[in-house]
């Protein structure tokens, strides 16, 4: 049976906000409600890898190997370099209205959000370090009791976004009439994904 505690600690470790919110927000606020909801299910979709490099038993690949978890956390820090940029000088490219949304568009969405999180070396510790602890008995290959667990933080990362994603484009279409407020706001979203860009680019495993 899930614990409490694996509820709660997940649950906050989603709500506190991170690079997958701030490119759904940012994406939210570029393209409405749609185009949010479509980042969220990027960057949900961008935790099966990790989950999976668990299942098979990759943590010591990734604890041991300095080698691959360096190339992960620079191949993350370039990129979110690159999208805090992109966003800064042109708002990463998103439209200002999602009905007319392609459906390519959306999959670029859902790409970039994929690769957010892909790229996110803390979310392989956090699959490797953290859900372990809520088992009985180490977990084994392939075992099923991390795909539970994997699975409800990846239903309750998907249920948070989504929310941020509402809230933000309820907040775009409200507030963000103003060409040049709307502008500033991507740009300051741009530079916290460059903020967390640095703070990966120094953090020691």
């Amino acid at each position: 049976m899930m614990s409490v505690e694996f509820l709660l600690t997940s649950l906050v470790v989603v709500v506190i906000p991170g690079t997958g919110v701030v490119y759904t927000v940012s994406t939210s606020i570029g393209g409405g409600w749609r185009r949010g909801l479509f980042a969220a299910i990027g960057c949900t979709l961008g935790i099966v890898p990790h989950m999976l490099a668990a299942m098979l038993g990759l943590s010591g690949v990734m604890q041991a190997g300095a080698v691959a978890f360096e190339a992960v956390r620079w191949a993350g820090v370039v990129y979110l370099i690159f999208m805090g940029v992109s966003m800064i000088r042109d708002g990463g490219g998103l439209q200002i209205d999602d009905q007319d949304a392609s459906i390519g568009s959306m999959a670029l969405v859902v790409r970039r959000g994929i690769l957010l999180n892909l790229l996110n070396p803390k979310l392989t510790v956090f699959f490797f370090a953290f859900l372990p602890q809520f088992l009985d008995t180490p977990p084994g290959l392939l075992d099923t009791r991390l795909i539970g667990l994997g699975g409800t933080f990846m239903f309750m990362t998907l249920a948070v976004f989504a929310v941020y994603a509402y809230a933000s484009a309820a907040v775009r279409d409200r507030v963000l009439g103003v060409p040049t407020v709307r502008r500033w706001l991507q740009r300051s979203l741009g530079a916290f994904l460059i903020g967390f860009a640095a703070r990966l680019a120094v953090t020691d495993r």
